[in-house]
């Protein structure tokens, strides 16, 4: 038995927009929509956390596929095709009662609507008024002059009316116009507001693009800032904790060392005491022979260079370990872990640089890519120029630095003989001021042995003894007149930090007399 007309055009319908699917799509669980419909709203859903079936409510953590419904596609364009009318108007002829046949036409005058045989025989003078097939016909008559027929437009009032409306009193004077002209003037007008509104729509869509991939992008730098900021965090923790087991114990030595020098005072108190007496003794006797034959008498006489050192060590601890001062100490080690933060978030990767083989002294060996110099026994017979240095194994970068903060990050392989740091290009070309560190145009980091020197002005502060790693880090504030050095051991340790105010472009000042230095990172323009 076929299916009735009416419960097939149900089964054909879409549950969003109520009209026959085009181009039916499914989802997992099962249930029809049309493409568009469906798309449409889970672009809304998107941004709640999810997604859901309109009709059963079935939750999707990400955005469901849509799967096309060729058999459904294929119901829907059989049952078109043989009822193509009836789908376009839903009206069916008023005189075909045994079974519906779509109307082709519609007469406001008789208020019938008429398929294809019954318009033939239907009267054709001027009083029949065929229009397309409609279920309202009383929307299209007067609501003053039942009978007649909606037929002008009246501009003032923005209403319909009848040819009787027109010659009333509320109507006479004002502009009126046949329906059909007044209806290409309006389409005229929604014309030109739907070519903005098409425009608007588009730039929608265009700023819904860019908000999505930068959603995208957000996503992925909201994994990678996690990661970063966690092991942060972790670096941020031991560094605190060691910082508060240092100044505890710099702060536990005080009482300590005072202890000692109380103890080393005592004991010399007592020895002073024991001289005291037996100097009394002899000089209470009368014997002048007993007093020159005794033998125990060297060690009286104390030595006045002993007591200065002891003195001046005493009162230097005084001044500078018996007054500690916390606050001072606390913040100048947390604006290092402060710069440190800073070096980490506001620039990421190593600023690119290359070496300047002008600058390159011939007992170096620069590579193919300008990145690394080493030792070399055999003399490069570069041109004599005024920029490069002679007789001192060192190099300067092509690039200079007058603002912004940069760091660069040098491999050393593990050797000791080295310098790394910053200078002026002017800074001299040969004999001992030409050193990086030796004259007040440059501050550097030498490495000897397993001893670290900051130099700046031929004045040299001798860093802490340690194993280094393999790499160290030179990071430039320029604006805030800083240098810094850093040991790139886990955690990382901060070295040094020259503070002062510049005045020249910068550039990156590297020199070695054992084996080799490497700029690692950075892919600069050649």
């Amino acid at each position: 038995m076929a299916m009735p007309s009416a419960a097939l055009r149900t089964k054909l319908e879409c549950p969003i927009c109520l009209k026959n699917y085009k181009d039916p799509v499914n989802l997992r669980c099962g249930h029809n929509y049309c493409r568009y419909c469906i798309d449409c709203l889970l672009n809304i859903q998107e941004g709640t956390g999810g997604y859901s079936c309109p009709e059963c409510g079935e939750y999707f953590k990400r955005r469901p596929a849509l799967h096309s419904n060729k058999k459904l596609r294929s119901m829907v364009e059989d049952f078109l095709s043989a009822q193509p009318h009836q789908e376009e108007s839903g009206v069916s002829c008023t005189y075909c009662v045994d079974s519906p046949v779509p109307a082709v036409r519609s007469c406001l005058h008789c208020e019938v609507s008429l398929c294809k045989k019954h318009l033939r025989v239907h009267k054709k003078s001027p009083v029949h008024v065929l229009i397309e097939p409609t279920l309202s016909m009383e929307s299209r008559k007067c609501s003053v002059h039942k009978k007649k027929i909606l037929e002008y437009y009246c501009t003032e009032d923005e209403t319909c009316i009848c040819v009787s409306c027109s010659l009333t009193e509320e109507h006479k004077g004002h502009q009126v116009e046949k329906l059909d002209v007044a209806s290409k003037k309006k389409k005229e007008t929604l014309r030109n507001v739907l070519q903005k509104l098409q425009t608007k729509k588009a730039e929608t869509e265009e700023r819904v693009k860019s908000l999505q991939e930068y959603r995208t992008k957000v996503e992925q730098k909201v994994v990678g800032d996690t990661d970063s900021v966690t092991a942060l965090f972790k670096d941020l923790r031991k560094r605190l904790e060691n910082l508060e087991k240092g100044i505890l114990r710099r702060i536990s030595r005080q009482a300590e060392y005072a202890s000692l020098c109380i103890w080393d005072l005592q004991i010399k108190k007592d020895d002073l005491y024991r001289k005291i007496c037996h100097i009394e003794e002899l000089c209470n006797v009368t014997d002048p022979l007993t007093v020159l034959q005794e033998s125990d008498t060297g060690d009286l006489y104390d030595t006045d260079d002993r007591d200065n050192q002891d003195r001046e060590r005493h009162e230097r601890f005084l001044h500078d370990g018996g007054c500690l001062d916390v606050a001072d100490l606390l913040q100048s080690s947390l604006m290092d872990i402060i710069r440190d933060v800073n070096v980490y978030f506001y620039i990421r990767e190593p600023t690119a640089i290359l070496l300047d083989e002008n600058t390159t002294d011939n007992s170096l060996k620069l590579s193919d890519d300008r990145k690394t110099i080493s030792i070399s026994s055999i003399d490069q017979e570069r041109p004599e120029t005024p920029e490069r240095f002679y007789r001192c194994p060192q190099a300067l970068s092509s690039e200079s630095f007058s603002s912004g903060r940069h760091y660069w990050e040098v491999d050393f392989g593990g050797i000791d003989g080295w310098v790394v740091g910053m200078s002026y290009f002017g800074v001299e070309r040969s004999g001992e001021l030409a050193k990086f560190g030796h004259n007040d145009k440059s501050w550097a980091l030498y490495r000897n042995g397993n001893q670290y020197l900051a130099m700046y002005d031929n004045k040299g502060v001798l860093l802490p003894a340690n194993i280094p790693n393999y790499r160290v880090r030179i990071y430039l504030d320029y604006e805030a007149g800083q240098i810094s050095f850093y040991d790139l051991s886990d955690p990382v340790q901060h070295l040094h930090t020259f503070t002062t105010k510049f005045t020249e472009p910068l550039h990156v000042a590297l020199g070695v007399w054992e084996d080799f230095l490497k700029i690692c990172g950075g892919n600069p323009k050649t």
